[in-house]
């Protein structure tokens, strides 16, 4: 917990330090910083401690992507952690997300990571791979992501969805799948875009 927190803290300093220079964009959320405490004489001998958030309380995105929450989308903090999460995913090139943002304004806490199965740079997240595939489908940018000069996620899901079934055209056995696979169920859908 300690690590993946003090972890994705260190990436939002970075987001700060760069997102504070543009004119307009104001306050950056922060992640606040979690302390592992050994307790020897105590039967649970570790605990972890952390400044107290005092005020409402607002999960501004989710572990799985799918919930719909208008103050993430509508609020000014909610935009800034959803561009957060883009510029980390566009700074990893895709392989890093942190996720799970909530907290009281903008100081955050309790998030989570999500990495590719291999990892990041040695780092394994505690969140699933899916949540990476879930933000690229669903996020969309908004003005702070537009300020930052982030490439639009939309575009590059598209791409990579009209890709899939010509890959799988160039399969040695693909003619053995269609023989046995209903003609509905072989045509391409459409890509849905989502309010998420």
């Amino acid at each position: 917990e300690c690590y993946v927190q003090n972890t994705a803290r260190e990436y939002a300093k970075i987001y700060a330090a760069e997102a504070e220079t543009l004119e307009g964009f104001g306050e950056v959320p922060e992640i606040i910083p979690v302390f592992l405490v050994h307790r020897p004489a105590n039967n649970i001998p570790y605990a972890t401690v952390e400044e107290e958030l005092v005020g409402e309380f607002v999960k501004y995105s989710v572990r799985d992507g799918k919930e719909v929450n208008f103050l993430r989308r509508d609020s000014e903090a909610g935009q800034k952690c959803c561009t957060f999460q883009h510029w980390v995913y566009e700074k990893t090139n895709g392989s890093l997300l942190v996720t799970d943002l909530q907290g009281v304004g903008m100081k955050l806490t309790d998030v989570g990571i999500a990495t590719l199965a291999k990892g990041y740079k040695g780092f394994k997240g505690n969140c699933s791979i899916s949540f990476i595939e879930q933000f690229r489908a669903l996020h969309q940018c908004n003005k702070y992501c537009e300020m930052l000069g982030l490439k639009s996620l939309q575009a590059t899901h598209q791409k990579q969805r009209k890709a899939t079934p010509m890959k799988s055209k160039n399969l040695p056995n693909s003619s053995a799948i269609k023989k046995t696979v209903p003609k509905k169920a072989r045509e391409p859908r459409d890509f849905i875009s989502s309010e998420h």
